[in-house]
């Protein structure tokens, strides 16, 4: 018996523990950080181009997010006056023939922004028998900066209620309530086709359920109004502020209306008001 060890066992040696690997973690960790990072940095539309760079991606029709960090790089630079720009005007104008109406809206308020340009003032004005509803207001919004009065029906229209067309023939499956708000893109009904399939419908733009024009069950034709949008707010304010300009006195009554309605923010009824004194003083002079 091992008189060092009173209950007669053998003391065995302690195993080194084994430490792990941290650098598995690191990279794992690292990665969380940085592909998030790349991702932002490379669709931030704030990030600089080069000229190439930006010719490439005004080019680059296959990916609409390059199209939109050009045109957004193209404005910047016509705010900051840079004579270069110019060269990629022809580009500019070929986006407002886009198919993605998005584009051609983005494109419209590029083309604003210099009011020099005679070809961004004809591109401008074709733009107000586009399709989409959101692109014409645009072009009849930045019309105004070349004192272009062209686009004052699509500006009065601005401040009415919307009518949305079903875009298909079929029957309502669901619709959004009167008083919801959606805003451009959000789902405003479901509509079951002639071969079953149910379709999405969604809003043309922002705004809020005024009234309904069908209800869930009814059966409907391409082009049957379905349901009627009022403007938000930013569609008016912006409406108020192009028509103090460029309005008349066809516009006066609804002009006064929104100035009146109690139920509108200050800032919205004053800027009705100042729209209608512009009109009424150029009527006067």
């Amino acid at each position: 018996m091992n008189g060092n060890n009173q209950n007669g066992r053998v003391a065995l040696p302690t195993p080194p523990s084994r430490q792990r690997s941290t650098w598995p973690l690191i990279i794992i960790a690292a990665l969380f950080i940085i592909v998030p990072f790349l991702t932002w940095y490379l669709t931030w539309f704030g990030r600089a181009l080069s000229d190439e760079d930006v010719a490439a991606y005004l080019a680059d029709e296959k990916n609409p997010r390059h199209l939109q960090h050009a045109l957004s790089q193209v404005a910047e630079r016509i705010e900051r006056h840079d004579p270069q720009t110019k060269k990629f005007y022809p580009q500019v104008i070929a986006l407002s023939k886009n198919p993605i109406a998005e584009i051609r809206k983005t494109s419209a308020w590029v083309m604003g922004q210099d009011n020099s340009s005679e070809d961004f003032h004809q591109a401008l004005r074709e733009l107000l028998n586009d399709s989409e509803p959101l692109v014409r207001r645009n072009a009849a919004l930045q019309l105004v900066r070349f004192g272009d009065a062209s686009g004052r029906p699509e500006l009065h229209a601005m401040l009415e209620p919307f009518e949305v067309r079903s875009p298909l023939s079929g029957t309502v499956v669901s619709l959004l309530s009167p008083g919801s708000k959606v805003r451009a893109g959000g789902l405003l009904a479901r509509i079951r086709d002639a071969s079953g399939t149910v379709q999405e419908f969604r809003s043309p733009m922002d705004g809020a359920i005024e009234k309904l024009a069908v209800k869930e069950a009814d059966t409907v034709n391409a082009g049957d109004p379905i349901i009627f949008l009022t403007p938000d707010r930013a569609t008016v304010s912006d409406a108020l502020r192009a028509l103090a300009y460029v309005g008349t006195n066809d516009d006066l009554p609804i002009i006064d209306a929104y100035a009146n309605n109690a139920a509108n923010e200050a800032a919205l009824r004053q800027a009705a008001l100042e729209g209608a004194k512009s009109i009424r003083a150029r009527n006067r002079q």
